[in-house]
């Protein structure tokens, strides 16, 4: 909803309940998003596996969601007014996703991994400050923020793309939790409503991710039933052949 008009009943009221609902999807797909780190849990706890616990999982497209949900967290608080159906919601979303980097981190012990977790924490830590900064850098935070955005959606389809490509090559989805992916699309769906219910003046950050989280979901889901036919078996096969 567009700050500097005077909207009618109806227009507050569609806001009201695109916010609403989408609050209750963005808390439905942490669900999903729980589902994850609990599945990554039990793929560490198991014995004598032959894959490793994060096996197919992409760090970078864990990294980018943790980015984007942060900076909506940051635009949230940034814009006029306070939009109290984005910060919150993206503010626990980051930290679940933290859990997740954690999981990935005490699997491979890598630098990779280990970067992306202190950088993840160090940017919620600053993100956080940041909402108790003050009211003088709004406007700044908000520019900031709008930038981030964008720069985040790039990344985010190129991380989305890692994870397809991974899944692509070695024939199955390891992994990745199916139910985290249908959550995050159904959160998608009702984020595209609010973000039209805000005014393309605000909304267009929130609208431009929420497209291209949308559609890189959708393949992903579509790589869940590939995964079962015949040339998903033949790049397994293949991979079987090289280990």
């Amino acid at each position: 909803m567009e700050t500097g008009t005077r909207p009618g009943r109806a227009a507050v009221g569609f806001y009201t309940v695109a916010g609403g609902i989408n609050t209750g999807f963005i808390l439905l797909s942490l669900v999903g998003v729980a589902a994850q780190w609990r599945l990554l849990q039990a793929r560490r706890r198991r014995v004598g596996a032959d894959d490793a616990a994060t096996a197919v999982v992409s760090l970078n497209q864990f990294t980018v969601s943790f980015l984007a949900y942060l900076s909506f967290f940051v635009y949230g608080y940034s814009i006029t007014p306070f939009n109290h159906f984005i910060v919150w919601p993206r503010l626990l979303a980051s930290a679940l996703v933290l859990l997740i980097l954690v999981e990935i981190w005490r699997d491979r012990r890598n630098s990779a991994s280990l970067t992306s977790l202190v950088a993840a924490c160090l940017l919620l830590l600053a993100a956080l400050a940041g909402l108790f900064w003050g009211e003088r850098h709004a406007d700044q935070g908000r520019v900031l923020a709008t930038a981030m955005i964008v720069v985040i959606t790039a990344l985010l389809a190129q991380g989305y793309a890692h994870q397809i490509l991974l899944i692509w090559r070695s024939g199955h989805t390891g992994g990745v939790s199916l139910r985290m992916s249908q959550l995050i699309l159904l959160m998608d769906l009702s984020t595209i409503a609010f973000a039209l219910a805000m005014g393309l003046r605000l909304g267009w950050p929130l609208l431009l991710l929420a497209v291209v989280s949308a559609c890189t979901k959708l393949a992903v889901l579509w790589l869940f039933r590939w995964q079962h036919g015949p040339q998903a078996r033949a790049r397994r096969q293949y991979q079987a052949s090289l280990a």
